[in-house]
């Protein structure tokens, strides 16, 4: 019988809660890269999400559930499925709760979850950047109350403060045993929806409330190009300036061709630079994480990527919102995801946005698997 490797620590965490409690974030900050989109609105998640963190104590492999909340479509159930199945198959549960002394109906079932799988539970009192540090200990209290954890660690996922503690209190509590994956290994996600994913991060925080729960996005093509190289122009040995004629020429045809992009965009087939206008260099630059290293990057390379996908949405009355006043909003979340995504591939991104409408899909079981979100046994 093969003995486990008593020198590191390894196994499976997942993390749970109510939606909007900042599961997301939280993962995100634990392995120093970002991988699940975050927004203000509740049930951003919807799938689970694996991501892997490695140093010299050993390796811990993340699962971040969508948010248990009461279901209203067979997209929820499948969303609280996922959650509950993933408590059942890991070695310990981080339960992300908000500081209040409050314990509500939803609260209490998931307590109810985490007695009836007995697993081990780090209670992670997050968000404590927003309240007083004199009243954590009546928050502290009051979870205490309800069942007994193997540890209570209080954190800001967003500010970053107390990971340390948690990442430690949770290597703790692992077994012993071999790696599951390469050093190397960030994620199970797939390049493809990673990209669908911050397509619909940008509609989720861009769109108004209404909208965002009845939207999904496909990424039908990903292909990658060399570039075309820039054409040298010859030098004149005469140069005459244009005629007045021909410059009112050349600005009555650049009006025309501005209108005819905004109605391409309008149509629902949108550019990131839709309208004609180049990206914004300042601020493509401000919006990378990695800085003026990753811009450069992007702009040294040799190749582009095309990339066409869908925004799904469940009425027309939705569509003209996402598509916006003369193509507007498409071209804002265009443009905003396409800055993301050449982050993550290192190249120029030319990227296609297109809106379709499936009506109800949420409650269609064929479409949603067509989006992505597969039934679990």
């Amino acid at each position: 019988m093969q003995e486990n490797n008593l020198s590191s620590k390894c196994g499976y965490v997942t993390l749970i809660g109510r939606p909007n409690v900042g599961k997301s974030t939280l993962m995100n900050h634990l392995i120093g890269q970002k991988i699940a989109i975050t927004s203000h609105k509740p049930q951003t998640t919807r799938g689970r999400i694996q991501t892997v963190y490695t140093d010299e104590r050993g390796q811990i492999v993340f699962l971040d559930t969508p948010g248990i909340h009461e279901s209203k479509n067979k997209l929820g159930e499948y969303m609280v499925k996922v959650a509950t199945k993933t408590m059942e198959e890991v070695d310990l549960i981080l339960w992300l709760v908000e500081p209040t002394t409050f314990i509500g109906a939803g609260e209490h079932m998931i307590i109810d979850q985490l007695r009836e799988c007995g697993k081990q539970v780090i209670l992670v009192i997050n968000k404590i950047d927003t309240v007083s540090g004199e009243d954590l200990q009546s928050f502290i209290d009051a979870y205490k109350k309800e069942m007994e954890y193997a540890d209570i660690v209080t954190v800001s996922a967003l500010k970053s403060d107390n990971l340390d503690e948690l990442m430690q209190a949770i290597f703790d509590r692992l077994p012993y045993g071999d790696v599951f994956y390469d050093e190397d290994t960030l994620t199970d996600q797939s390049e493809r929806d990673i990209v669908a994913e911050i397509i619909r991060e940008k509609a989720l925080r861009l769109l108004s409330d209404e909208v965002p729960h009845g939207i999904a996005v496909t990424v039908e093509t990903m292909r990658t190009r060399k570039a075309a190289a820039p054409v040298k122009k010859k030098k004149s040995k005469h140069v005459h300036p244009p005629k007045k004629s021909a410059l009112a020429e050349s600005a009555a045809s650049g009006a025309v061709n501005g209108g005819m992009a905004a109605e391409s965009v309008a149509s629902g087939a949108g550019n990131g630079d839709a309208a004609g206008t180049a990206p914004d260099l300042e601020s493509m630059l401000a919006a990378l994480a990695g800085g003026a290293d990753d811009a450069a990057n992007v702009e040294a390379s040799d190749n582009i990527m095309d990339i066409e996908a869908t925004i799904i949405c469940e009425r027309d009355s939705h569509k003209g919102i996402v598509i916006g006043k003369g193509g507007a909003m498409l071209k804002k979340i265009g443009s905003q995801a396409r800055t993301d995504i050449e982050k993550m591939v290192g190249c120029r991104v030319n990227l296609q946005l297109f809106v379709k409408v499936r009506r109800d899909w949420r409650n269609d079981t064929m479409q949603m698997k067509n989006f992505g979100y597969k039934s679990t046994k």
